[in-house]
């Protein structure tokens, strides 16, 4: 999953500053939809990573029933946490 499309996909633009809060609501919705559909474990953590990136992931319990993907997504966060303190 490329970010440029997903965000064309969801929000009709690849470029985030030019997303309104309305087309950001809209867009994690039907986002969020998807991640419940979603089979494919990579395409499913791809949505849930941008979803968190977004601010609007569903809890891990939720959208990762395998612990191992829960704890994929662990480390994820961990590493966009510490991107963000530097």
């Amino acid at each position: 999953m490329d970010f440029d499309d997903q965000l064309f996909r969801y929000f009709g633009t690849r470029d985030m500053g030019a997303i309104s809060p309305a087309a950001l609501a809209a867009g994690t919705e039907r986002m969020r939809v998807d991640l419940a559909l979603e089979t494919h474990a990579g395409r499913r953590f791809a949505l849930w990573a941008l979803l968190y990136m977004l601010g609007a992931a569903p809890d891990l319990e939720v959208a990762f029933p395998d612990a191992a993907d829960r704890d994929s997504a662990r480390d994820f966060m961990d590493m966009i946490d510490r991107a963000q303190d530097e």
